[in-house]
């Protein structure tokens, strides 16, 4: 209706300040006259400056390398950068590959090893699953790092074994007894479907209008055998997952039979270990699983079991050995006392003196293998014989020469009572249980992303090889990087 002088806009202004004060510039729209160095990102005693120089410079890559024969097709990422990523990922506990996508965008130190790269999740979930086992023996090489820094002495070593929660879900598994019922069931709704079927099919008067009675007229009579293929799809995993049980029951009992004829004989002085293979035969041909036996369909592999909470979760048994001086891991497997401590002779070239071990590894045929284990390599075991309660104190040790007919299990418990056994197992949970707790809490090492036994074995030696290499980062901060390359 009328003219009126245009006005300009104004601009919010925020809350002015209480005096007269001048800021520091800043305009979010500014454009860089320059491009950005990546190397200004990160402090110079950043943990990703530290695992860069170490893949570029330290760490062997020719397993990972050699997998790489092939000319043709698009160039992929470089290993290099790859194992940058995984390398840091899994020593911060960003594991995932899609976490590890975002990171590369939104995290300065992700960027920083990616080289302002951005793969995607599946090239990274590719290159884990295909070089796992080159990944897995960065192990190794971390721990032959700490030798070489003095960090491993192997004076004393701890044994134990955390659950590390499988990727399937218990509600996935499935009874012994369970599956032989559910097995019935489907049998009998597989040959009551082929019963119909064939009634169907053999209907020789009227075929047209029974067709159309039975799937309307614009049905086919596909449905019934897409049904019956699809029963007898679950009939084959049921069955499959009853084998496994049934194996495992089997091979359980063989190796009872023959550890128990091994020790008749060694006892009588002889060795025929056709005996102990013709025991171990005729025990598997009669060992039936127990009712409560279970299998998993998501991960066959992996195991109901207890945790410390006391719940019951769907996992594997990790197990490591820990060297006391600084707390690195000589031995990560899923293995038994014997091979554990084998495993870390081998890659540290030092027996340990001492080894102490809680009760889970309490058996006849480990207490024998320590006492050989002492006889051979100068090892002194010491382990648990029970578990205590909280807070309960270990008994003093009877007065007295111990008793010639003693078991080896009874002298172990006489051994843990004397003064320099208590000093020596009380020590056990300090060594290894805070290595336990910085990888779940650390690195997130909870749960497992890879299913299957090897995928367990092969991400587990992974965060053992990320936690000694942590361990390593906090020393060379002293020594430098070229220590370690030299």
């Amino acid at each position: 209706m009328f003219e009126v002088e245009p006005v300009e806009a104004k601009r919010r202004q925020g809350r002015p300040a209480a005096v007269d004060k001048t800021f520091r510039a800043f305009d979010p729209h500014q454009v860089l006259l320059l491009p950005p160095s990546l190397d200004d990102w990160l402090p110079e005693d950043h943990l990703a400056r530290f695992v860069a120089d170490l893949v570029d410079e330290v760490l062997d890559l020719s397993p990972i390398l050699a997998a790489y024969t092939e000319k043709r097709g698009h160039p992929p990422y470089d290993p290099r950068l790859m194992v940058r990523l995984l390398i840091y990922g899994y020593t911060t506990g960003v594991r995932s590959s899609r976490a590890i996508e975002r990171k590369c965008a939104d995290d300065v130190a992700f960027r920083f090893l990616a080289a302002d790269q951005a793969p995607d999740f599946r090239s990274i979930a590719r290159f884990r699953r295909r070089h796992l086992n080159a990944l897995a023996d960065l192990f190794t090489q971390s721990l032959h790092l700490a030798t070489k820094l003095g960090m491993v002495k192997m004076g004393r070593v701890a044994l134990d074994g955390t659950k590390l929660k499988a990727n399937a879900s218990k509600h996935k598994a499935m009874s012994y007894g369970r599956l032989i019922d559910k097995e019935e069931r489907i049998e009998a709704e597989i040959a009551e479907l082929e019963a119909e079927a064939t009634a169907l099919l053999t209907d020789a008067e009227a075929t047209d209008a029974a067709e159309d009675q039975a799937f309307g007229p614009d049905g086919k009579d596909t449905d019934l055998p897409a049904e019956l293929d699809r029963r007898e799809k679950r009939l084959a995993r049921l069955q499959a997952a009853r084998a496994q049980i049934e194996a495992e029951a089997a091979e359980k009992a063989r190796r009872h039979a023959e550890n128990k004829e091994r020790r008749r004989q060694q006892r009588k002085g002889t060795a025929d270990e056709q005996a102990v293979t013709d025991a171990g035969e005729k025990v598997a041909a009669k060992a039936r699983p127990k009712p409560k036996g279970q299998a998993n369909f998501t991960d066959p592999d992996s195991r109901i079991t207890k945790n410390s909470d006391g719940a019951y979760i769907q996992a594997y048994n990790a197990q490591a050995v820990v060297d006391e001086q600084h707390q690195i891991i000589t031995a990560s497997d899923a293995l038994n006392y014997t091979t554990m401590l084998e495993q870390s002779a081998a890659n540290t070239g030092t027996h340990p003196k001492q080894a102490l071990a809680d009760a889970g590894y309490c058996s006849e045929t480990n207490l024998e293998a320590a006492w050989d284990r002492q006889l051979a390599c100068g090892t002194d075991t010491f382990m648990a014989t029970g578990r205590l309660a909280h807070d309960e104190q270990v008994p003093p040790a009877p007065r007295g020469r111990i008793p010639k007919d003693a078991t080896l299990k009874e002298r172990m418990a006489r051994k843990l009572r004397t003064k320099p056994g208590r000093a020596a197992y009380s020590r056990r949970k300090a060594i290894v249980e805070p290595v336990f707790g910085q990888i779940m809490a650390c690195q997130n090492g909870r749960q497992l992303l890879l299913p299957g036994e090897d995928g367990a074995r092969g991400e587990w030696r992974l965060l053992a090889a990320c936690h000694n290499l942590r361990k390593i980062f906090r020393h060379a901060e002293t020594v430098g990087i070229a220590a370690l390359a030299g």
